[in-house]
């Protein structure tokens, strides 16, 4: 089943303390559907990691991602209407999209939380607020992650919730 893309994807990371090590659960995000596309627990944010991340959305998504290619790229690359990928300014990230998605997408790389005084037109807030209520689940879990483990099947398991159980807010 690949799911169908509505609007932008937004993808960023959320701390996760398992023990005394922080690990990272990272995470992309339809901004109109609000369908989680690709989900990862790391302990470490490498190149790899980043792009085993981004490659499950290519194995999922890249048939629709390709055909709007093929039906845009006739046009002037300013005036292309594809695909567009929001991220913070994590060096990693670039870098496995530009290895994924480099012409068949856009990526608006380095969305800070003051957008609006660097006049671009859309922030992260999908992603963020997805962030925001995995950190209220966690907050409420007493005595914390006990296991790499555990936290990742925990992790995994919000990722079905959220897509299949809970309608998308």
């Amino acid at each position: 089943m690949s799911p169908k893309i509505k609007g932008r994807i937004h993808y960023d990371e959320k701390y996760v303390k398992v023990k005394d090590d922080w690990n990272f659960d990272l995470n992309a995000i339809d901004s109109k559907s609000k369908y989680i596309l690709a989900h990862s627990f790391v302990d470490k944010r490498t190149k790899n990691k980043c792009y085993e991340f981004l490659k499950q959305i290519k194995d999922n998504c890249y048939e629709q991602i390709f055909e709007r290619y093929l039906s845009e790229r006739h046009k002037k690359k300013e005036d292309r209407l594809l695909f567009e990928f929001v991220c913070d300014k994590f060096a990693n990230y670039k870098s496995a999209f530009n290895k994924l998605f480099a012409r068949t997408c856009k990526l608006t790389f380095g969305i800070s939380i003051a957008y609006k005084k660097l006049g671009l037109k859309h922030n992260n807030n999908p992603i963020e607020r997805h962030n925001g209520k995995i950190e209220d689940r966690i907050k409420n879990i007493r005595g914390g992650f006990g296991s790499f483990e555990r936290t990742k099947s925990f992790m995994d398991m919000r990722r079905v919730l959220h897509n299949f159980v809970n309608p998308h807010q």
